[in-house]
């Protein structure tokens, strides 16, 4: 499946914002006194191998180069929120404290459903049987 241009995956951001997580962790957000708007989003092309980013002041990146589905595009927004949530939400977050960083990434992995056993069974991380034995981090 080919890659997406940035017009391309501008368009899949868009179309994630009618996803009920994604309208969901908006409106938290904006509950929380954090406005998100819609140019808070933005589709780039990316030189590490990553699908987005969230970074404090500039908002939400989506890899256009890493991402090749809805499903990407929309689980890329759903994480990035909630690391904008978290941003809001902790006055004292200092994302160069390793802690902190780590803390915010095992709950996004959490609450996103990222780390979901289909998931990684797609990924090829897990086995349907045997999977609990010599899985090392």
């Amino acid at each position: 499946m080919a890659k997406k241009s940035e017009e391309e995956c501008q368009i899949m951001i868009q179309k994630s914002f009618r996803t009920p997580m994604v309208r969901f962790l908006r409106e938290r957000l904006e509950k929380a006194g954090c406005i998100v708007e819609d140019n808070f989003f933005k589709a780039i092309t990316c030189n590490q191998e990553v699908a987005g980013s969230y970074v404090r002041g500039e908002g939400i990146k989506v890899c256009s180069n890493y991402v090749r589905i809805q499903d990407d595009v929309n689980q890329v927004v759903v994480r990035e929120l909630i690391h904008a949530f978290d941003d809001c939400r902790a006055a004292n977050l200092d994302w160069s404290d390793c802690a902190h960083h780590a803390c915010t990434e095992i709950r996004t992995n959490h609450l996103s459903g990222d780390c979901h056993y289909k998931r990684e069974l797609l990924r090829g991380f897990l086995k349907l049987r045997g999977h609990e034995q010599g899985h090392e981090l």
